[in-house]
């Protein structure tokens, strides 16, 4: 009997060879949105279908060895030929363990663009400073990995902190990458304003939410309400002048959006209408998440944004990720936004969890 994995897999295959046929069907050619559905389709079971391929050719390379070698008289090649059945052996096992991460259930989020929310927890002043330093630590990383940041909201303090900011992030598996983010965030330092010296601890938190489409969440208008407002500014001649800010209330659930960051009220509605779709996706999706996989969710949390996830300690240098026990000693390169070796870390972490309860 075929393992489970590779019945599974040559399904794929299966599948791919048909779309590979369909592509090149007229009635798909000539329409364009059907086309590229189908070719997204295809791209999509690529990898999967290129490593049936291979494991089905290694599988025959070797079984056609051991025959050989059953036969064979002379001594010297019966034994190359039983190191050729080794090698085959030792690449199906490597093979299998790379489909098997392929086949694992995939996030349905992962390739949308996400919105990001950071708010000053615990720690007045500094927690604010935090948020800033947490926001400059995302701009950074994005920049890098050519992902688009827009700002929606941002409520500053005097002293250059951040109460809260709300953002896009858009391009490649933006939610993907930053997914893991999500959860309160813990510093450990000595204030700027602390003249004895002594180490306080402060708070800020995160949301990384996936951007939902217009079609997947339907916003009733008798279920909201849009207020009209003018914008704060900095003063003097940058006030705004005229109502251009929106707040959105949405009455079921209570959320509330405002948008302020652009000069134009109809851009500013667009930006609020954005972010309560993905705020409502992602509430009502929490409320269906009694099926969810429990490994991934011991992993990043239970979707509260209540629960430490992690700790930046400025003195010793270390930033730590109490959901996986990684420490990194390298806090001054990640908080400026070299944060690729945690964010690797989770996701792996990720996989084991996922694979482990495949395994059960």
């Amino acid at each position: 009997m075929k393992e489970k994995f590779l019945v599974k897999l040559e399904a794929i295959y299966k599948r791919y060879c048909e779309l590979s046929v369909r592509l090149s069907e007229p009635e798909v050619i000539s329409d364009t949105a059907l086309w590229a559905k189908t070719a997204k389709d295809q791209s999509e079971l690529a990898e999967p279908a290129q490593k049936y391929a291979e494991y089905a050719e290694t599988l025959k390379q070797m079984n056609d060895a051991a025959e050989a070698a059953e036969s064979e008289a002379d001594a010297e090649m019966k034994e190359l030929l039983l190191n050729e059945v080794g090698d085959c052996r030792e690449k199906l096992a490597a093979l299998k363990e790379e489909i098997k991460i392929l086949l694992l259930p995939k996030d349905k989020n992962d390739d949308r663009n996400c919105i990001m929310e950071i708010r000053g927890g615990a720690g007045g002043e500094e927690a604010a400073l935090f948020a800033y330093e947490l926001y400059r630590m995302y701009l950074n990383y994005c920049e890098h990995h050519r992902l688009k940041v827009e700002v929606v909201v941002m409520n500053e303090t005097e002293l250059g902190g951040i109460k809260e900011i709300v953002f896009n992030v858009c391009g490649r598996d933006a939610y993907k990458q930053l997914k893991f983010e999500s959860g309160v965030h813990r510093v450990q330092r000595v204030p700027e304003t602390e003249s004895q010296g002594r180490v306080h601890t402060s708070t800020a938190t995160v949301a990384v939410l996936p951007e939902a489409e217009d079609v997947e969440v339907e916003i009733k208008d008798e279920d909201i309400r849009v207020d009209v407002y003018r914008s704060s500014g900095a003063g003097g001649q940058k006030v705004n002048k005229t109502e251009t800010a929106i707040r959105i209330t949405h009455f079921p659930t209570g959320i509330v959006v405002t948008c302020q960051d652009e000069r134009s009220q109809l851009k500013n509605k667009d930006k609020a209408f954005k972010v309560l779709r993905s705020r409502l996706y992602d509430y009502y999706s929490t409320q269906n998440q009694s099926a969810y996989d429990e490994h991934r969710k011991s992993l990043v949390g239970r979707g509260d944004r209540s629960e430490r996830i992690r700790t930046y300690n400025f003195p010793q240098g270390r930033v730590t990720d109490h959901r996986i026990g990684l420490s990194l000693y390298s806090l001054d390169t990640f908080i400026m936004g070299d944060i690729e070796e945690m964010i690797e870390a989770l996701a792996v972490a990720e996989r084991e969890a996922i694979l482990a309860g495949e395994e059960e």
